[in-house]
Order: structure tokens, then C-alpha cells, then sequence
């Protein structure tokens, strides 16, 4: 166990009161009844303050930079270890395999602060195991639109939700005597140009919106590390950033531990030293002697603010001892792998689910076909720093088909069966029929930019052929392909070698985005608008190869021809399908964003698939929404599993077949279209696009996700989220009822218990989160509609009801004044609303707010 944290005790001190978060419950208590800081904490301090004075500003300046990718600098002069941090939101990446859960987003979407609790815990306890001293997680950046490329690393669009879900997360990692860091420090809310955009917001809204979670983090949880973001935040870089660090962070939160930058992400040593930050990773660039000596030396910076930074680098090094490792303790973990399959099934989200297709019985489903090209291999995860390479990954291809086996015995009409393919028409096939109008005309160039005279030869297809060329050549194919059906077309093409370069042209105009590379070096590209019966295309290929025989590939593909025969063919003949499909870790990732819409082709597989069968059930992985207009009308189910982790096909196929019962909600607005989206028209900068420095404007101040939705005049165009955040369907039925609020008239800081019964009305065992939500009435100020302010899981048997009370404080009716710099409650009539999602709230109480003046 580790010692109590200081800053714990500072805020005591500071405040004359103690504030205890449990299950969403603040309790207020007099600082008179609490102990005065422990023995332990003030011995710690003493021998910081002595291991401190010891060294020379040399080695100071030394400690405060990396010496390696994942390890601080050591000091034996002192006693001090280097302490080895290492990347793992949803697991372990120390280069050493472990359990992969799923992605933070998907914790978000249990709603679930006991379970995140235990899934910290089990991440603390792998870091132990592979003696990692500092966790480099939770992500709490608020997700503001769906195609920012880490959205699936952080938890959703709600501070609320957020900062209780990393309280309970970062109790857990802490409690294994290894350091969370809560990050990026802040508003790094897309993932373009992450090293020089500014996220421009005003006080108001970064307070309400993307500070919440991170002073969680610091005020309920302890947390031992903050890492700042890439980004600038109003033209600063987070790292030199002195209101947030410094005066935010350190002085008004008092945060104690270690303000750590992202990697590479220091642009200035000086300033980012001054600044607040105390560690620069992965190395000494900036914090280092060359930098920071001669800034000591000429009065730029003092010495003691080098020292203060130390003094929290020794400090962390104490606070944090885990455990002695024990020879027997395993780098693979039983317990490990249970946590994750748990929030694997806690967090998919059911969206659709017409005549109740779901659950599949195996009464009605002799026949199932697994299609998508997420099926197989296993899709665990995004990429970048979030990748985990583990021991095991279940796919959905083998979780589905190991549990129909598993149960085969159950069904008395037939022997189950699985059948499986991608779902991909063969190249070679598309290739093959692939009719150009004169067949393509081959000239092979004796230069590498497809000048002189070349050898010229005539071929009907481009297959995939052994063609051989002069070192240093260059290769082109010109035709035209006449379309015989309207519609969408696309070209393939395949590069013979995996360092072979090409580009495409349709009508003279070449094809760049987007590109999507499918299998290997095999690519689809659309052609720009869609054809004509009859109309033809002029099209050309330039090759560069990169040897003296390629075996390059060129074809024309229909978009209801998306789907191979064998696909259409087990579709037609199964009772139900199970699309997989969605992003993966090529196509959703830390440093650039996504698209909105699916990865390129999915759309047209799904509505082939449905053309099929009607019972074509589509799950998708990804971070967030995706454009559904294509083809959700067509379908009967739809199932977000985020992503899963390495237990997802497992999850899947017991949530298919009922054994466990989808409970997920979203954590996040799914909007219809992308342009629903209240910052869809500020996302990107409004500056040059050469600008060295774009900036981002927050235009939607507050009103972001369901705020906006629900707010009349924020939405005067009534504009409806496709699902609701907080929206998720469940194989049984639940009710709310009995409303009852402990007092109807209170003064600001007066608490509040908020009771009212769940019910399960229906015919199985299922899980409901209730939420509850606070609105003023005719605020001073412009508010949304209402806010969430708490929310519990309930787990009920069929018929079962349970009472439930949610507790209200101070905060839950304050807003940020900007003009008094505090957080201001004003004497209002609030209402209180309850029910299971934003757009679904059939309880409303009221409550009169009086000023505080008027307190007897």
C-alpha cells in the first residue's frame, strides 16, 4: 500500500473540509474530525527533502529528462531508481506480451465504476509483474467528434461519466503500488496536425467541459502523473503552458506528482521548466544541461523550481513501491484475462434490434454465416500507442464458431453449422473479367518518369502476369472501360511488390483519396462520381517498379458486385448472418483522423449481404459512430463492440445467443450525419491551411454531444441524434417509477438524495443504468437543457425492483461564472430528470433553489 497522498491533506488544510466521492456521492465533512497527516507521509517528505539536498543542479537537471524510450535517469548517489513507465490504457506495451482489454471507450460504454475499478487493478497488477512504475493511462479527453483518430482511448463526450469512470480506474492501477497519469493535458480533442493546432476555448468551457475529469483525477483519485498534450490550448503548448500546469494543476488542485510530457512533444526548455512541467520524455532534449545551466546562471531560471520538480520525481519514487516481485509471479494472468472478457461483455452496445432477431436460438438457426473483414483475424484494438501485442485473441470467426460447437448438443432440429468467408470478391477474379474496350495498351520505358520512346505491346487483362523490364524502367497502361450498369464504381489495383509505387488516372485526373489498402498491397480506389450507363472512362496506370519483374494487377469493380460469390452464396443459404466489420488498428489510430463513414466498401458489402438475407446482423468496431445511412434501414440488428479487446469473439458469441445480455450504453451522441454534429463546422481550423500555427475554435462552447441536442436554443433546427447518448438497447424490458426528492427547497451546498425504483418488466435477467440529469429552468446564463450529474448499474432478475438513491451536491447545480472566476449556483427553479438515456427521461422532479442570503 502506499502512502496517503499529500496533496490529500493539502486540500484539507486549504479548504477546512474533506470531500469523499463513493458511487457518485459527494459527503462534505469538517476538516475538525479528520487525523492529522500520517507519521508515514511526513517521514516520506523528510527524506525527499534529504535525498534532494545531496545533489548537485548537474544531476538535477539530469533526473528531470528520460535516459531512454520508457526509463527516467537512475542516481545510486542517492538511492534513487530509474522508474520505467510504459504505454497501457487497455494493456501492458513494455515489449513484453499481456492481456489486452478492451479500449477505454469501451469501458466508458459499461457505465460500470466498480468493474473500472477492478479493471485498474488488474492493469496495476500486470505493470507489477513486469516491473513498470508508471502507467501512462487513463485517456479522460472529451470525445467532440466522431472522427478523431484517439477517440477510442478516451471515455465519451461526458465529464461526468468520464471522471467517475477514471476515479474508479486509477484507484485500482494505484492500489498495485503503481502510478497511473491521467492524460493528454488538454483539449486534445482530434488528432490532425497534433503537434502545432491550438484548441481555443474560453474558461467557461473548458471548466464545464474538459477539466472536470482531469481535477477528478487529481482531487478524488490521487493520481501520480499528469501527462500534457501534444497540442497548444489557446496558442500555448500544453508543456509551456503555465495557467494549466502551474496555476491550475499545482496551486489550485494540488497536485503533487509529476507533470510529464508527451513523448517528443517539449518545444522549448525554458519555458516548458518555468512552466510547471518536471519531466521531459523520452530523453534530455530540452531538459538538459545544455539548455538549462546557462538559463540557471543568467537568472532565466531559478534553481529552485529545478528543485521542485525533483523533489516530485524522488516523491513518486517512494509514494510507489509495489510489492517485491516473487519469483513465481507470471507474466500471464487468468484473472487478467476474466476482467477483460467482463468489460468485453459489459460494454457492446445493442442500437438495433427489430423483431427481436436477437437473441439467435439454435431452434431457429441450423445455418449461421460469419462475413466481414473484421471476422478474422481478431480485431482487438486502434492503433498507435494504444496496441497491445498479447498471449491470446479470440476472433469473432472462432468465438462464434467454438460456442455453436460448444451447444450443438442443445439444438434437436439440426447439427449447427458456421460458415465463413470475407467477404472480398478475389482479385484475381475482378481482375479476369474486367472488360477494357480495346484491351490495355503496355508501354515499358527505358527512364523512371515515363519519358522516351517506349516498347509498346497490346494485352486484354492486367492478372497479375509476370512482366519483366529493364533495371530502371517504368511501365504504363492506358484503356477505357465502359460502365453497364449506373452507378459506383471502383478501380483495383495491386502492386507486385511491396516496394512497387503506382499511380492511377480516370480521365485524366489522378485518383488520391481515398485509398484503402485491403490485403497486402491491393488497393481500391472510387472513381469520383458515379457512372453513367454507357459512359466510358479513359484510364492509365504508371508503374514504377521496384525490380526487373513485377506482378501488377488492374481492375474495374461494380459496387453491387462488392461481395464474393462464395459470400452471396452461404448468405443466401444460412438463416442468419453476422456482418463483422468497422475500423481496425490501420484505419483508426493516434495521429491522424478517421473517416466518418465506413472503411471504403463496407458500406456496399453490408447492403449486398442484406440483399442476400434479411437477417444480416451487423457489428462493428471502431471509437465511435460511423455514417449508417447507406444501409441501416436494410438491416434487422446492429451491435457497437468498440473495441473488444482479446476476448471479443468469445463476448460476441455469448451476447449473441443470449447467454449474456447486451447492458452497454453509449458514452457518446451518435449523430446521423456528420454535419449533425453541433462542431462540424469548427472542427477544422478557420486559418490558412499553411498556418504555422492553426487555431481550433470551440464555437460550440458547452453545448457539445447531448447538451446540444437537447437544448432548444442551441438547436433551433431540432436537429436528433440517430441514438441518443446514454441510448442502449436490452433483451428483457425496465421501468422507472416513484420519483421522490429528500427536500424541495434548498440553498446552494444543501444536499440532495434523489430515490426512485427500477423495475424489470421483462422475461430475463438484464442490467439498466439509471441516470439522472439537472437542468435550471431559466438560467442567467446560457445552459443546456439539463446536465448528467450521477448515474448507478442495476442488475435485476426478471420482475425484480429495486430502489435506488442518487446524491447531489453543490456542483451539480453550478456553472463557471466567467466574470467572478468561481463556480456560481443561482437562485432558480431545477429540475431533476431520470430515466436511461439523454433523449428518455420519464421521471421529472423540481426543486427551488434559494439564495444563499436567505439561509436562517
Amino acid at each position: 500500500m502506499r502512502p496517503t497522498n499529500r496533496s490529500f491533506f493539502t486540500h484539507v488544510i486549504l479548504t477546512g473540509t474533506l470531500r469523499l466521492f463513493a458511487a457518485s456521492v459527494w459527503i462534505t465533512l469538517p476538516a475538525a474530525v479528520l487525523a492529522q497527516q500520517p507519521s508515514s507521509e511526513t517521514a516520506t517528505e523528510h527524506r525527499v527533502d534529504d535525498m534532494l539536498s545531496k545533489l548537485t543542479l548537474t544531476q538535477k537537471i539530469d533526473l528531470i529528462g528520460g535516459v531512454s524510450t520508457w526509463y527516467t535517469h537512475a542516481e545510486p548517489s542517492i538511492g534513487l531508481r530509474s522508474l520505467h513507465l510504459s504505454d497501457g490504457p487497455a494493456g501492458m506495451r513494455s515489449g513484453i506480451p499481456a492481456t489486452a482489454y478492451p479500449a477505454p471507450v469501451a469501458l466508458a460504454a459499461t457505465w460500470d465504476t466498480v468493474l473500472a475499478k477492478r479493471l485498474g487493478a488488474a492493469l496495476g497488477s500486470d505493470a507489477h509483474a513486469r516491473g513498470v512504475d508508471i502507467l501512462l493511462g487513463p485517456g479522460v479527453n472529451i470525445a467532440r467528434a466522431p472522427v478523431s483518430g484517439r477517440n477510442f482511448e478516451y471515455m465519451g463526450e461526458d465529464p461526468l461519466l468520464a471522471s467517475r469512470m477514471a476515479v474508479a480506474y486509477i484507484q485500482g492501477v494505484q492500489s498495485q503500488g503503481v502510478s497511473a497519469t491521467v492524460k493528454h493535458f488538454m483539449m486534445n480533442n482530434q488528432e490532425f496536425n497534433r503537434h502545432h493546432a491550438s484548441s481555443d476555448a474560453d474558461e467557461r468551457t473548458m471548466r464545464e467541459i474538459y477539466l472536470p475529469a482531469f481535477e477528478a483525477a487529481v482531487k478524488d483519485a490521487h493520481v501520480g502523473a499528469i501527462m500534457d498534450s501534444y497540442n497548444l490550448v489557446n496558442g500555448t503548448h500544453s508543456t509551456q503552458n503555465s495557467w494549466m500546469n502551474t496555476d491550475l494543476a499545482k496551486k489550485e488542485w494540488g497536485f503533487d506528482g509529476i507533470i510529464v510530457s508527451d513523448w517528443v512533444s517539449v518545444y522549448d526548455g525554458v519555458a516548458a521548466a518555468n512552466a510547471g512541467l518536471d519531466l521531459e520524455m523520452p530523453f534530455g532534449r530540452y531538459f538538459s544541461q545544455e539548455t538549462l545551466l546557462p538559463a540557471v546562471k543568467d537568472g532565466r531560471l531559478a534553481e529552485s523550481v529545478i528543485d521542485d520538480k525533483v523533489r516530485r520525481i524522488i516523491r513518486t519514487a517512494l509514494r510507489f513501491q509495489p510489492p517485491d516481485t516473487h519469483p513465481a509471479d507470471s507474466l500471464f494472468s487468468e484473472d487478467s484475462d476474466a476482467v477483460a472478457l467482463e468489460v468485453t461483455l459489459e460494454s457492446a452496445v445493442l442500437l438495433k434490434n427489430e423483431k427481436s432477431i436477437l437473441p439467435l436460438s439454435f431452434a431457429r438457426t441450423c445455418t449461421l454465416a460469419v462475413i466481414g473483414p473484421n471476422a478474422s483475424p481478431a480485431v482487438i484494438g486502434g492503433g498507435g500507442s494504444a496496441v497491445v501485442d498479447t498471449y491470446k485473441s479470440v476472433s469473432a470467426l472462432v468465438g462464434i464458431s467454438d460456442y455453436v460447437q460448444a451447444h450443438a448438443a442443445e439444438n434437436g432440429r439440426c447439427r449447427p453449422r458456421v460458415l465463413y468467408d470475407s467477404g472480398w470478391p478475389a482479385n484475381y477474379d475482378v481482375f479476369a473479367a474486367t472488360r477494357f474496350d480495346h484491351g490495355l495498351r503496355q508501354e515499358v520505358f527505358h527512364s523512371r518518369d515515363w519519358s522516351g520512346a517506349p516498347q509498346t505491346s497490346q494485352r486484354e487483362h492486367l492478372n497479375e502476369d509476370r512482366i519483366v523490364s529493364a533495371p530502371g524502367s517504368s511501365i504504363r497502361w492506358t484503356g477505357t472501360f465502359t460502365a453497364t450498369r449506373p452507378g459506383n464504381y471502383f478501380l483495383i489495383v495491386h502492386d507486385g511488390r511491396v516496394a512497387d509505387k503506382h499511380h492511377v488516372f480516370a480521365d485524366g485526373k489522378e485518383l488520391t483519396s481515398p485509398r484503402t489498402s485491403l490485403i497486402g498491397e491491393l488497393y481500391y480506389l472510387p472513381l469520383p462520381a458515379p457512372l453513367k450507363a454507357g459512359q466510358v472512362v479513359q484510364l492509365r496506370l504508371d508503374y514504377l517498379p521496384n525490380d526487373t519483374e513485377v506482378f501488377p494487377g488492374l481492375g474495374v469493380l461494380f459496387e453491387e458486385d462488392i461481395l464474393s460469390d462464395r459470400a452471396r452464396s452461404i448468405a443466401s443459404h444460412s438463416d442468419a448472418v453476422v456482418f463483422v466489420g468497422g475500423f481496425d488498428k490501420t484505419t483508426e489510430h493516434e495521429g491522424s483522423d478517421r473517416t466518418f463513414s465506413l472503411p471504403l466498401l463496407q458500406d456496399a458489402m453490408i447492403r449486398n449481404l442484406a440483399a442476400q438475407n434479411p437477417n444480416t446482423i451487423v457489428t462493428l468496431t471502431g471509437g465511435g459512430n460511423v455514417d449508417m445511412r447507406p444501409w441501416l434501414d436494410r438491416v434487422p440488428a446492429l451491435l457497437h463492440l468498440w473495441y473488444p479487446g482479446q476476448e471479443g469473439g468469445k463476448a460476441l458469441a455469448q451476447i449473441l445467443f443470449g447467454e449474456h445480455n447486451p447492458e452497454g450504453k453509449l458514452p457518446v451522441s451518435f449523430e446521423t450525419a456528420q454535419e449533425d454534429n453541433p462542431t462540424f463546422h469548427s472542427y477544422y481550423p478557420q486559418a490558412p491551411a499553411n498556418a504555422e500555427e492553426p487555431h481550433i475554435r470551440y464555437t460550440e462552447g458547452v453545448f457539445l454531444g447531448y447538451r446540444y441536442y437537447v437544448t432548444p436554443s442551441a438547436n433551433p433546427s431540432h436537429i436528433a441524434p440517430r441514438f441518443p447518448f446514454g441510448y442502449g438497447l436490452s433483451y428483457t424490458k425496465f421501468s422507472f417509477s416513484d420519483l421522490h426528492l429528500s427536500s424541495t427547497n434548498l440553498h446552494p451546498g444543501d444536499p440532495l438524495t434523489v430515490t426512485f425504483t427500477v423495475h424489470n418488466t421483462g422475461p430475463v435477467s438484464g442490467s439498466e443504468v439509471a441516470q439522472l440529469y439537472v437542468g435550471e429552468q431559466s438560467p442567467q446564463v446560457p445552459r443546456p437543457l439539463f446536465e448528467l450529474k450521477s448515474f448507478t448499474k442495476v442488475n435485476l432478475k426478471p420482475g425484480e425492483s429495486r430502489t435506488v438513491s442518487l446524491y447531489l451536491d453543490k456542483r451539480s447545480f453550478a456553472y463557471w461564472s466567467l466574470a467572478k472566476k468561481q463556480w456560481e449556483v443561482d437562485p432558480a427553479h431545477f429540475t431533476i430528470y431520470v430515466g436511461d438515456s439523454s433523449e428518455s427521461l420519464p421521471l421529472r422532479g423540481e426543486i427551488i433553489m434559494h439564495d444563499e442570503g436567505t439561509r436562517k
